[in-house]
């Protein structure tokens, strides 16, 4: 067995575990397979992070670009299928992230409260943190550039429902976040779709792409807990 068939047989189980694998997902939906990857996006970018929103988004581009004879409406073909539901998709992302906001708004109090198991895990009081944290460094931005990092992705607007942040600004800001999220991730999987080597190593490109999209939340980690251990030495030698 070569060391990317290992790869794909050990790591994508373990990241993407079968009830989450996207192309099951899409495939499995049959002609409901947009309104199927819509409702995901809008509970994961609304209130629930764990769901495969960039492997998702990265898969509709791929197949539409893999099998273009098969994706079309009426008398549109594959391109302009693939711009309709990227708006589409944006759209219900969009519209996750502003009940998110209302829920950042009026319940997250009482839904970061500790709790044991899953639940508890995921919507942590150190998790809303450091979605607190990158808001408070990029500010309106950060509801642009947290689209692409998972969990901060869900957990950025209720942080900003929290701060009262104006309608407006919040709107502006999350459409143009939705815009860029969107169409960049599944261009990236519409411009690959042909090639020989990614469409037949799917499974190990979602375990890269999930990789990818959670190295910011390790960098991050490494670096606080480097500025940790800096305290500590400067603690002892003071």
């Amino acid at each position: 067995m070569t060391s990317l068939a290992i790869l794909q047989t050990t790591l994508a189980p373990m990241l993407l575990p079968s009830w989450l694998d996207p192309a099951t997902l899409i495939h499995g939906l049959g002609s409901w397979a947009l309104v199927g990857v819509c409702a995901i996006l809008f509970v994961e970018c609304a209130i629930f992070p764990v769901l495969p929103g960039d492997s998702l988004l990265f898969t509709v581009g791929l197949l539409v670009a893999a099998t273009p004879a098969v994706v079309t409406f009426g008398s549109l073909g594959a391109p302009w299928v693939y711009l309709i539901a990227c708006l589409i998709m944006t759209v219900a992302a969009v519209l996750g992230n502003l009940t998110g906001y209302y829920v950042g708004q009026f319940i997250a109090p009482w839904l970061f409260k500790p709790r044991a198991g899953l639940i508890g895990r995921v919507f942590s009081q150190a998790n809303l943190d450091k979605s607190h944290a990158f808001f408070e460094r990029y500010g309106s931005k950060a509801l642009v550039l947290g689209r692409f990092v998972p969990f901060v992705r869900t957990f950025v607007t209720m942080v900003a429902g929290a701060s009262r942040m104006p309608m407006r600004r919040f709107l502006t800001w999350t459409a143009l976040g939705g815009v860029a999220w969107v169409f960049s991730v599944t261009l990236m999987g519409y411009l690959l779709g042909n090639v020989p080597f990614i469409g037949s190593n799917v499974d190990l490109i979602l375990v890269l792409i999930v990789a990818v999209t959670t190295l910011p939340i390790v960098i991050e980690y490494l670096r606080q807990r480097r500025r940790s251990r800096a305290g500590v030495l400067v603690d002892e030698a003071a």
